[in-house]
């Protein structure tokens, strides 16, 4: 990143003087049925396109960066021995490496392409694997030929994966050995597929002629009219026969990301280069990376959180750790980058939390007792602060304790550190704050604005507010009058959030239909959440439309809201599905466990010691009734601390083992909740907790 770019970024990430708004109103700019349109405070004169004008592209940004700094280390991955079966430390590969080998990698898939016949730039290059270095490789390799991708989650099953192919026309796909098996099988309903270049190697060198995997797969494939390469033969194609780049122009396409919808077929948003630098832009502003800089790889890149969260990396010479494939391990990997940002969702948070507290404040003796006064202490310095001046930092506890906290997970460097993708809960999200004191930001967008819209700055301590507005962006309300939700509500304005600047995609690719529905006719982006502005502007999730339940009394109820209190203050839960039927006045609820925290829980209410990994035993101790009062006296307690009206208490649970997952298609790739899908699944279940309330609930006769 240049100096221009670093300066520009210092600037806009500043944090506003004491106790002034992170966001402004524009004036003039309300209309009937709309608040105020709401500005970056620091950008009421215009939106943030590029920190530097020189960077338009992702392009131009990775060239910018390999030319400033070509021996930075930039990607890394842990090498797996085949013979030990252990993985190894961190091997790294430089700015200037990566540099070359994506130059390569564009010119020698284009010779390919040119072979097969295809010609031509602005085509889609499908990618399908786990987090690793050669993702990055093959999508700056693609951009430097104006080629986009499109990802594919790594946990799709077939018919996503051969719809997203037909879809987006894609004529090449780089994937990982385990994925072309699949590829193959659904090659006679892909017609357009031509070219898949394999991620990982095809031959140790020592087979006989004709029997490498590379010979048996092409063999398969030739059947097909397609042809497999390894991705360092392509490489190889590129260096022999050297191109030029063909760079892209900022409104060519960057990718085609499939959105996980919860119902029906994923909506292919179409993004630009445009979209993408000005998202990055604004991230930047908020991250504020460096090239002394090292974050952690694990979020997929296939989902658009993650993609954007490295780009930025590779515009600032930021090190890119990869994760060497397993969630379980994480912290292994975390423990041996040691990063210095790192970006997350609740559910992983929730895990972080429910450990840390098991080992500091739930401690017995002197431990949990210093824990319990260091965490309070800390707490309340947050909260009594005056606005703008609070901190999470202090200088005696968190030489004795945090940093003490942070290094057992690897996170004694970690400066930076974001939640997204869903709310976390508001106590978890303080409680980890004194922990890691840190600049602890929530954020929020989504895939059609390239995910940022809104992100907490480094002096908003807030709990429960996605931040002000991001630079690149302008936010207002627009009334939702079925839900009671206006524009003119007091104290705080509420309503459907609607976004508007140059992250904010054009289209849903081969879909006018939902394009049209998706913006207003001035060219507002409907996000379908419902959102409250606080005083300091900050933007509040508090709802989504038509995402509520209605019970007989006429009470509306938000499930995700009264779930992730669940999931944020018990940690031994791992998943929530809270539902509540139209003709019942209670809510009931199926939840994942966490094995390894509720073995404890269980093993205390019973009384005896069951095993974390005998997962029968788990699941035969919640079924006990013993066990299903106990869960749900916590889960009273939780409820009343959050101040959850009578009706939002849940009455009934079953606790089961990952009843939610990607396999049994509940849960989309990026781990949202199928609704529909799961009420129906579950349906049996559902009816006999209500049987259970109601059998309950009948007044007995008196005697």
């Amino acid at each position: 990143m240049s100096a221009l770019a670093l300066n520009e970024a210092a600037k806009v990430h500043a944090p506003p003087p004491p106790g002034a708004p992170y966001s402004l109103p524009l004036s003039g700019s309300q209309q009937p049925g709309r608040s105020p349109v709401y500005r970056h405070w620091r950008r009421q004169d215009g939106l943030l396109h590029t920190l530097d004008p020189a960077v338009t592209t992702i392009h131009e940004l990775f060239e910018q960066s390999a030319k400033i700094r070509p021996n930075r280390r930039c990607l890394g991955h842990r090498p797996y021995d085949p013979t030990t079966k252990i993985y190894g430390g961190y091997v790294w590969q430089t700015y200037g490496e990566v540099q070359k080998r994506r130059a390569n990698f564009g010119a020698g898939l284009v010779t390919l392409l040119e072979r097969m016949g295809i010609n031509g730039t602005q085509h889609g290059v499908g990618l399908w694997c786990q987090n690793r270095p050669e993702w990055q490789i093959c999508d700056l390799g693609c951009v430097s030929q104006s080629l986009y991708t499109v990802s594919i989650y790594d946990t799709l099953g077939p018919d996503t994966t051969e719809y997203i192919i037909n879809h987006a026309e894609l004529t090449s796909v780089c994937a990982s050995i385990n994925h072309i098996p699949t590829l193959l099988k659904l090659a006679p309903r892909c017609p357009s597929l031509k070219i898949i270049v394999c991620l990982d190697p095809l031959s140790n060198g020592e087979e006989l002629a004709g029997t490498s995997k590379k010979d048996l797969l092409n063999a398969i494939a030739a059947q097909h009219g397609i042809q497999i390469h390894y991705i360092e033969d392509v490489e190889a194609l590129g260096e022999a026969t050297p191109r030029p780049y063909h760079a892209p122009r900022p409104q060519d396409i960057v990718t085609i990301n499939y959105t996980s919808g919860t119902t029906g077929n994923p909506k292919g948003v179409l993004l630009t280069h445009a979209n993408a630098v000005s998202a990055v832009s604004a991230v930047m502003t908020v991250t504020k990376l460096g090239q002394n800089d090292v974050m952690c790889s694990y979020l997929p890149l296939a989902h658009i959180y993650e993609r954007v969260t490295e780009q930025t990396s590779l515009w600032a010479g930021t090190s890119i750790g990869y994760f060497h494939g397993s969630i379980i391990e994480l912290v292994e990997d975390i423990k041996l980058l040691r990063p210095t940002l790192f970006n997350s969702v609740p559910r992983l948070f929730n895990r972080f939390g429910g450990a840390i507290k098991a080992q500091t404040i739930e401690a017995p003796g002197f431990k949990g007792s210093l824990s319990r006064h260091i965490v309070q202490t800390k707490l309340a310095n947050l909260k009594n602060a005056e606005p703008g001046k609070a901190t999470n930092r202090h200088f005696l506890y968190d030489r004795i304790w945090a940093k003490k906290v942070s290094a057992a997970l690897g996170m004694d460097r970690t400066r930076f550190m974001l939640s997204g993708s869903a709310p976390i809960d508001p106590a978890l999200h303080q409680f980890l704050r004194v922990v890691f004191s840190n600049h602890f930001a929530q954020g929020y967008g989504l895939t059609e604005t390239y995910a940022i819209a809104s992100s907490q700055g480094p002096t908003d301590f807030a709990s429960g507010s996605t931040g002000g507005v991001a630079p690149c962006v302008e936010l207002c309300l627009q009334d939702v009058p079925d839900m009671d939700y206006l524009s003119s509500d007091k104290p705080h304005p509420r309503g459907e959030l609607l976004v508007r600047g140059p992250n904010v995609f054009k289209e849903y690719y081969k879909n006018e239909a939902d394009t049209k529905k998706a913006f207003t006719e001035d060219g507002w982006f409907r996000t379908g959440d419902i959102c409250a502005i606080d005083e300091q502007g900050g933007f509040r999730i508090v709802d989504r439309v038509k995402n509520v339940l209605k019970l007989a009394q006429g009470e509306y109820i938000s499930p995700e809201r009264i779930e992730n209190v669940y999931l944020g203050n018990l940690p031994w839960l791992a998943q929530a599905y809270v539902h509540g039927d139209s003709t019942q006045s209670n809510l009931v609820a199926i939840f994942g466990i966490q094995a390894d925290l509720f073995a404890g829980f269980v093993s205390k209410v019973l009384g005896k010691q069951i095993d974390a990994a005998d997962i029968k035993a788990l699941e035969a101790a919640a079924a006990e009734d013993k066990v299903r009062k106990a869960v749900l006296k916590e889960m009273e307690r939780t409820g009343k601390k959050a101040k959850f009206n009578s009706y939002e208490h849940v009455k009934a649970v079953r606790l089961l083992n990952e009843p939610f997952s990607i396999e049994n298609e509940l849960l989309t790739p990026t781990l949202k909740l199928k609704r529909p899908q799961t009420a129906k699944k579950f349906r049996a279940m559902l009816d006999e907790m209500y049987a259970e309330v109601n059998s309950q609930s009948v007044p007995r006769a008196k005697l």
